[in-house]
């Protein structure tokens, strides 16, 4: 079975290496020219490094990220006023993961490459629109080298293209831009020396539009030396949409320094820290409301495409690992591809939906958020409910991700082209 993949970001080749552990034949369509080790840190929480070890790809993540123990929630003055263990010390059979962005899609490229072949991502292909067939559907691109148009045939389509998905607007034409709460994020990637144990991510602050959080991507190169610090502050002014031109706003110096002027922590400082940062980047907040229905016909969505998220919880890139996995086993699952992507669907979204949500509302940061209107750390029984009425939600409690059946399908020889 041939597949669409409309998007070559970190969902769009998962999905494609997720279908072809089952024995199909996916291509991904790149809008951009070429795919470059770009961005800034993000994490893997274990319910996706499971998904990621059992594509086979455990041993080179450990070789480009780093694996956090213990999240700490933290007051304006840098107290902790909640903390919990990640990964291994809080009992999964998997690590959580922090790493540069970059480096994760350079792994995931290298290795869709290498299993698919080297025409297994074509780069430079806007894609415009689809058109259902007897028995399969045509993508519409535009060939960006060229200026001419372009078609792939395939028996599914699957978009992955982000927030901004062309393929979601196309299936939901009425819904609109994506909404913003009004704070506006500034991210970086610094050398510092480690922080605390060199293993914690910390989230300091409140309410959204008030935090500042930050966690190593990289290890020092010798001892003593300075990790690789990727850092966040958030910050309310002006409008939350996008920039007109679809671009992340940079942050001077300047701007820098007096966003960060007021933050005064023990163990890290700010300023100097974005003063060392190559680039500091702008981005809204944003999501779009749950959608009732992904999947239409032999088209659906996936990743971002599908339920872009607030960032609480560090939950977006995970659930999108979870996604191409589940529809790779529903494609396996139903001899009608029409009846496996509703399969998908069922499954999917409502968990997902569920926690942009919950996302909403501040996910497992409402612990700070409460803390700091408690006016001090919360009563440990009621911070551990509100973290494990999250991790359900999310179907990411250390007993669903050890237990569950795994996603993983007998391989099966992928059927030829028509």
């Amino acid at each position: 079975m041939r597949v669409t993949v409309v998007g070559g970001g970190i969902a769009g080749l998962t999905c494609a290496l997720s279908l072809h552990a089952a024995g199909w034949e996916p291509r991904v369509c790149e809008a951009a020219r070429t795919v470059e080790a770009v961005g800034v840190g993000i994490n893997l929480l274990p319910h996706a490094v499971r998904e990621l070890a059992e594509l086979g790809l455990a041993g080179g993540l450990a070789a480009i990220a780093l694996p956090p123990r213990r999240l700490s929630y933290r007051d304006r003055a840098g107290e902790a006023v909640w903390e919990e263990p990640l990964g291994h010390a809080a009992g999964y059979h998997w690590p959580q993961y922090s790493v540069h962005r970059g480096r994760l899609q350079t792994l995931l490229l290298a290795a869709v490459r290498e299993r698919l072949g080297p025409d297994a991502v074509r780069t430079g292909l806007r894609f415009r629109s689809f058109e259902e067939l007897p028995n399969g559907v045509r993508a519409h691109f535009l060939d960006r080298t060229s200026g001419r148009p372009a078609t792939e045939d395939a028996e599914v389509l699957v978009g992955a293209d982000g927030i901004d998905s062309r393929v979601r607007a196309l299936l939901h034409p009425d819904e609109g831009p994506a909404r913003g709460n009004g704070v506006h994020m500034w991210r970086g990637v610094a050398p510092h020396p480690h922080i605390l144990d060199g293993r914690t991510i910390v989230v300091a602050g409140g309410t959204p539009g008030d935090k500042f959080v930050a966690y190593p991507i990289g290890d020092p190169a010798a001892e003593g030396g300075e990790s690789l610090m990727n850092w966040v502050l958030e910050v309310r002014h002006g409008p939350s949409g996008r920039p007109p031109d679809g671009t992340a706003r940079r942050i001077t110096p300047e701007e820098a320094r007096a966003g960060l002027a007021s933050w005064r922590l023990p163990w890290i400082d700010p300023t100097a820290l974005a003063e060392r940062s190559p680039a500091i980047v702008e981005y809204p907040m944003l999501d779009r409301d749950p959608l009732p229905r992904w999947s239409f016909g032999r088209v659906t969505l996936l990743g971002d495409a599908a339920h872009p998220m607030y960032p609480m919880g560090m939950n977006g890139g995970s659930q999108s690992m979870v996604d191409a996995r589940v529809l790779a086993w529903c494609l396996a699952r139903e001899k009608d591809p029409v009846a496996a992507l509703r399969r998908y669907d069922r499954i999917r979204r409502p968990i997902v939906n569920a926690v942009v949500l919950a996302n909403r509302e501040l996910g497992p940061e409402e612990i700070i958020a409460r803390a700091e209107d408690h006016g001090g750390p919360l009563p440990a029984r009621r911070a551990e409910e509100l973290a494990t009425r999250y991790r359900e939600l999310a179907r990411a409690t250390v007993t669903q991700v050890n237990t569950h059946a795994s996603w993983t399908v007998p391989h099966r020889p992928a059927t030829p082209a028509p």
